[in-house]
């Protein structure tokens, strides 16, 4: 892990509990527009139907779907749990971050981005699903973005070797299985799991890097945002340096990865409030990328989360690169093997 970044400590017994349920609507799931915070927008996603679950969940009468803690004890609580892995950077982690986080104070905005290298979420993804929806739960904002540009590229974090090209039309094809799984999770939790106890849940929107990215002149991005990024620190990341040490070697685009990661949170920040961007354990090092751009560009304290990788009973990622996805796709993989999955999980795992 990088110096920076903090293992945040669990709060003693006695933080802050849930306010207690009250009837409320639904978080809408809004359309990106211009602004510092996510706001009301064309686009919600009221109209959309729930796609049916591989099988019935039903909730005795006496049943109420649990809470995340109060937001002031979000941090502290699923860092004891073991979801959140890291806060970077660590002295405004520890000294900033919880006070925003408190009850009573506007919400705050985090966003994870999803590239479309595969037509359907799988179970890696679920962790930082997770994380979001703690987020939403506590009544901060979310943004789920799929990476319809940056999948062009192909992020180098943890590989030995580059990704096969993929052509525009086959990543939008994907784009669109990944938006379907990101809508259907955060409408089934919104209907199945939080609507029976009411209370506040934040806005989630979902939005594509291509929208942005798509449209942005080379020339105006290397003379902006290529001008504040420094290339030693991204030749020191550790991704990079594995794969320059490689005999395949690393491709421009490739190292460019990064940069357009990290734009993505500096657009975030400025058009929707972004202040907390979620990823994997082996996204540390593009998230630090992004937050030194978009503090050396705006001067504001920004964040950076990340969970643990969900692995295979032999420690192995789980992912399509493995070859060993289980899908979120009962047409990929059955419920039955999505079941046998977890069975097979040790019990300290399956309980964070």
């Amino acid at each position: 892990p990088h110096p920076a970044a903090h293992r945040l400590r669990a709060r003693p017994p006695g933080r802050a509990k849930a306010p207690p349920p009250s009837q409320h609507p639904l978080g809408e799931m809004a359309a990106p527009v211009a602004g510092r915070r996510c706001g009301r927008a064309a686009g919600l996603w009221d109209g959309l139907r729930r796609a049916p679950l591989p099988f019935p969940l039903r909730r005795r009468a006496h049943q109420q779907p649990r809470r995340s803690q109060g937001a002031g004890g979000l941090l502290a609580a699923q860092c004891e749990r073991g979801l959140f892995q890291e806060v970077f950077p660590a002295p405004s982690a520890e000294e900033q971050l919880p006070g925003l986080l408190e009850p009573g104070r506007p919400p705050l905005t985090a966003y994870c981005g999803f590239d479309p290298t595969a037509d359907s979420l799988h179970v890696g993804h679920l962790l930082v699903v997770m994380a979001l929806l703690h987020f939403q739960r506590a009544g901060h904002n979310v943004i789920a973005m799929v990476g319809g540009a940056t999948a062009l590229l192909g992020d180098p974090s943890g590989r030995e070797r580059a990704r096969e090209p993929q052509s525009a039309e086959r990543v939008r094809a994907q784009a669109r299985g990944l938006r379907a799984g990101l809508e259907r999770l955060f409408q089934n939790h919104r209907e199945l799991f939080w609507a029976a106890g009411g209370g506040r849940l934040g806005q989630a929107a979902l939005l594509d890097n291509a929208s942005w990215l798509g449209r942005q002149p080379l020339l105006d991005f290397l003379g902006g945002a290529g001008g504040r990024l420094r290339m030693g620190t991204l030749l020191s990341r550790e991704s990079c340096q594995a794969r320059l040490r490689s005999p395949e070697g690393m491709s421009l685009a490739e190292f460019l990865y990064p940069a357009l990661q990290a734009y993505d949170f500096l657009h975030l920040h400025l058009h929707h409030g972004c202040r907390i961007q979620v990823g994997g354990a082996d996204q540390m090092g593009n998230i630090m990328t992004g937050y030194d751009l978009v503090t050396r560009m705006t001067g504001t304290d920004v964040f950076g989360i990340t969970v643990p990788l969900i692995t295979s009973t032999t420690g192995d990622k789980l992912g399509k690169t493995a070859g060993n996805a289980v899908w979120l796709n009962r047409d990929k993989t059955s419920p039955f093997e999505l079941y046998q999955f977890f069975v097979r999980q040790q019990d300290n795992v399956v309980k964070k």
